[in-house]
């Protein structure tokens, strides 16, 4: 099934929906709005899968501006993930070497190596980019 795009149709939509740079939260409030409309409508349009596309742009936009995700260290991912698998500094001693090694990457007095990233990545098993 091809459907073939209407730029009257996609202009109808544009007019009913005027999407534009969203500067306030009420804007974003309603832009997430048309955006899960959207979303969970079934069998949408080539039309509304456009103006789909472009209201997520512009969430994407302000939640860039707005809610940045703050960056984390190596060091502060694997504490993340210790804490959340329940995993203790022991449990690492031979996955990042002797338990002397393990406390001086744990409490940020040494930088995890290559080698120590992808051992760390099998064991939790995810990348080893985060690690590095």
């Amino acid at each position: 099934m091809t459907l073939t795009f209407s730029i009257e149709k996609y202009n109808q939509l544009l007019t009913q929906s005027t999407p534009q740079i969203i500067e306030s939260d009420e804007e974003y409030d309603r832009v997430i709005a048309i955006v899960e409309n959207l979303h969970f409508k079934k069998e949408k349009s080539a039309e509304e899968r456009k103006l789909y596309k472009l209201f997520v742009a512009l969430v994407e936009l302000y939640e860039t501006e707005h809610f940045p995700i703050p960056t984390a260290t190596p060091r502060e991912v694997l504490l993340h993930i210790m804490e959340a698998s329940g995993t203790r500094q022991s449990d690492l001693v031979g996955v990042l070497g002797s338990s002397g090694v393990v406390s001086e990457v744990v409490n940020g007095k040494r930088a995890i190596s290559k080698a120590q990233a992808k051992a760390l990545a099998l064991r939790f098993k995810v990348s080893p980019d985060l690690f590095l």
